[in-house]
């Protein structure tokens, strides 16, 4: 599945188009690696995301094509998160 409709899908991210622009714009990791919005992701995979100055790393555990939103939080795992010390301007 691409990282943009994952993150849609899986309610990280509430829009795609956000999410590919976020992925784009170099906010998204895929097991430590800068990843664009067409990344395949499956589960396993290790996703970082930052937002602003708050960042979440997260395991996806699956990756359904459609799914309810009281479910969407199945579909991955928190590992860390938090905020950044210094925030880049």
């Amino acid at each position: 599945m691409r990282l943009d409709k994952f993150l849609k899908v899986s309610r990280l991210i509430k829009r795609r188009t956000l999410a590919k622009e976020v992925c784009d714009g170099g906010g998204v990791e895929v097991n430590r690696r800068p990843a664009k919005a067409s990344t395949e992701v499956k589960p396993g995979d290790v996703l970082t995301l930052k937002l602003g100055n708050r960042w979440q790393t997260v395991e996806v555990l699956a990756t359904p094509e459609h799914i309810a939103a009281n479910q969407a939080r199945e579909t991955y795992r928190v590992l860390a998160e938090g905020q950044a010390e210094n925030p880049e301007k």
